[in-house]
């Protein structure tokens, strides 16, 4: 019989709604519940491509002896870390102060009053390499909420006061101010330390893709001309693109590679990480003009689009890691759609072409994944490849692989990811002439006002099937969609971007800004949590605070508000403070602070729409490298975005005009001037 999240709308959820545990979504309900038992609350996070949530779920959560324990001693409280980042946030870091990591699926057992007092991630249903098994977790627990509840309410009492304590005020630069020319060097010479120049990337096992990072080096290249900043990003970019981490055959990056050379990844392919990494690909090609950037950018936004879009025109989370293996078993096994063996190719494409293949994609009788199965790679070679040849070889074994069984996915929409694929999307479409792509990311945008935004213009975190969630929107989610608006703005000169844009960044200053110029990650009327989660680091994607900075920059560029440029400089404070520490944990804040120091320089593109002269200024513009550089596109007289009032036509010609630090240079006719004048 189905639990209470038979009637959610999280795809996670619904993977355990016919779970023998009698789960309980997140709400006020579960805990009074709680409250009225008399028990403590189990709660797990997870989300729907997390291999080891699904092998936890197996073993532990559709075991019937395992249920019954559950359900007589504790209220079971299941989240979808992806619509309440929020709830995952607060508790995390509990889980990280506590043990040192963190992970998912992550559990934590908490007193009715949502206190949390003991913490955990994985665990095996047997006692393993150390750990104790659930079982006897859940006894553990059991036993010492009903022998010693009291000294279990201290814990819990002292915890929640150590995370009521951490602020991060005092670590803001008394004057709010963004980081100088020598703070930024000195991150660039922290990320240089960190660098590995034999793969690519920064640090060792597991190894993630560091979009921030890339764009923060690629606009520090562009302001100053370092040589080191530009080869760390084609450096990683190259590893990356050759790696395990992207797929050979259709496009798009895994989540992340479980060792340092990028060889074997952890096989979820998350909405995210592809946006951001088609966009610092794009990026990438726009400064080098790198036919492997160029490839790897336009791959990853059909991607996103062949396999992630929705019937309703926005874009899918993740798709799952495992997949059913094909025995007829009903297994399902980590990365079984995407590895292939010898054998495999011989099937699909004969000896000839099998041999062909294995040598251009690094396949070996002994694997470089499990049970012999390797991992399609595109090792650098001296020798040239036969392009026909190895066209006809993807296609044949793609269409091969397409009738394997697929990965489940989860099709939710979560606004703040797409408004970074709305970003990557219209930008790719610009530079390569792909205006399907731009209406992509247009379509996307569309479904985040019909689904998303209520008449007040705060925004829903979720929507499936075009019907938003109940789960409010955080500040990641304001300051990505806001940011993915303005860049379709500049793609497609349409104002009314730029003014949605608007609403959200004022809601971002009144909901989560504080005086002194920090942010919280969720807005001052949300539900309260023991603690109001602020965190300014990214992670997976760049931090809500440091993405509003730059969205606000960019704002205060296109509009001239005082107010929103004041406020992006003060949050970048954090940038200032931070950015010498842990540069590779801000890396969108230090990219921010480049736009920042640059100016952001401010184009405005006057022609008539569709005249050759207009089309080749505003390409002039959108492929300008100034760090964050802004572009609004308009008729003559058009007064939707302030950058473009009273720029008239240069004798009758369409013109573009570059303005920076209040001060404007003559209007140019020549796109080649402008793209010069765009110029780090």
């Amino acid at each position: 019989m189905p639990n209470r999240l038979a009637h959610e709308t999280s795809p996670y959820l619904l993977q355990h709604a016919d779970n023998p545990v009698d789960w309980w979504p997140w709400s006020t309900d579960a805990f009074e519940e709680a409250r009225r038992r008399g028990v403590p609350v189990l709660l797990s996070v997870g989300y729907s491509s997390c291999h080891w949530c699904h092998v936890m779920a197996h073993e532990s959560f559709e075991d019937p002896a395992t249920a019954a324990l559950l359900n007589e001693h504790f209220v079971a409280v299941k989240v979808d870390r992806e619509e309440r980042p929020d709830v995952d946030a607060v508790y995390m870091e509990a889980v990280q102060a506590a043990t040192g990591q963190g992970g998912w699926p992550m559990t934590v057992f908490l007193t009715p009053d949502a206190e949390p007092f003991y913490f955990g991630t994985y665990f095996p249903p047997e006692p393993r390499h150390g750990m104790p098994s659930f079982e006897q977790i859940l006894e553990g627990v059991r036993s010492a909420w009903a022998d010693r509840r009291e000294e279990v309410g201290e814990v819990a009492g002292r915890i929640v006061a150590d995370l009521a304590g951490r602020s991060l005020t005092e670590s803001l630069p008394a004057d709010r101010r963004p980081p100088r020319p020598e703070e930024l060097h000195s991150a660039l010479m922290g990320l240089t330390r960190e660098f590995d120049a034999v793969h690519g990337g920064f640090g060792g096992a597991p190894k993630f893709p560091p979009s921030m990072v890339l764009e923060f080096l690629l606009r520090h290249h562009a302001r100053t001309g370092s040589a080191g900043a530009l080869e760390m990003v084609q450096g990683t970019c190259a590893a990356m693109a050759r790696g395990g981490i992207y797929d050979q055959l259709g496009g798009g990056f895994a989540r992340y590679a479980v060792d340092a050379t990028w060889t074997v990844p952890h096989f979820e392919k998350m909405l995210y990480d592809n946006a951001l990494l088609c966009r610092t690909y794009a990026h990438l090609w726009r400064s080098t003009d790198s036919d492997l950037a160029r490839r790897i950018a336009v791959e990853t936004a059909d991607f996103m689009v062949r396999e992630l879009r929705t019937e309703q025109g926005g874009f899918a989370s993740a798709l799952d890691a495992d997949s059913d293996d094909g025995s007829g078993t009903g297994r399902h096994v980590e990365g079984a759609y995407y590895v292939w063996t010898p054998e495999q190719l011989r099937a699909v494409l004969g000896e000839k072409d099998a041999e062909f293949a294995a040598g251009c994609f690094g396949v070996t009788e002994e694997g470089t994944f499990e049970e012999g199965a390797s991992v399609l790679q595109l090792p650098e070679t001296e020798d040239p490849v036969d392009a026909e040849r190895m066209a006809s070889v993807k296609q044949r074994l793609l269409a091969a692989r397409e009738e394997r069984p697929r990965p489940g996915r989860d099709d939710k929409v979560v606004a703040s990811w797409n408004g970074l694929a709305i970003a990557a999307l219209a930008e790719t479409g610009a530079y390569f002439d792909r205006p399907d792509l731009i209406q992509a990311a247009t379509d996307a945008a569309d479904l985040l006002v019909r689904a998303h935004m209520d008449w007040h213009a705060r925004l829903h975190r979720t929507s499936r099937d075009g019907t938003p969630g109940a789960n409010s929107g955080v500040l990641e989610d304001y300051a990505n969609v806001a940011e993915g608006f303005l860049t379709l703005a500049s793609v497609t000169g349409e104002g009314v971007w730029v003014e949605f844009a608007g609403f959200f960044l004022d809601t971002v200053l009144l909901q989560f800004t504080t005086e002194d110029g920090a942010l919280y990650d969720t807005a001052a009327d949300a539900e309260a949590l023991i603690r109001r989660p602020q965190d300014p680091t990214d992670n997976a994607t760049p931090s809500g605070w440091t993405a509003a900075a730059g969205a606000l920059l960019s704002y205060a560029a296109l509009t001239g508000s005082d107010l929103h440029r004041s406020a992006a400089e003060r949050a970048l404070g954090i940038v200032t403070a931070l950015g010498g520490r842990a540069p590779r944990f801000i890396g969108w804040g230090l990219a921010v602070a480049e736009a920042a120091l640059d100016g952001p320089r401010e184009v405005a593109v006057v022609g008539p729409q569709g005249d050759p002269a207009t089309v080749a200024l505003h390409r002039a513009a959108l492929l300008g490298t100034a760090p964050g550089a802004v572009t609004a596109l308009g008729e003559p007289g058009a007064d939707e975005v302030p950058l473009l009032q009273d720029r008239p036509l240069v004798d009758g010609k369409p013109a573009a005009y570059v303005c920076r630090h209040f001060t404007c240079e003559r209007p140019t006719t020549d796109p080649e001037e402008l793209m010069e004048r765009l110029r780090g």
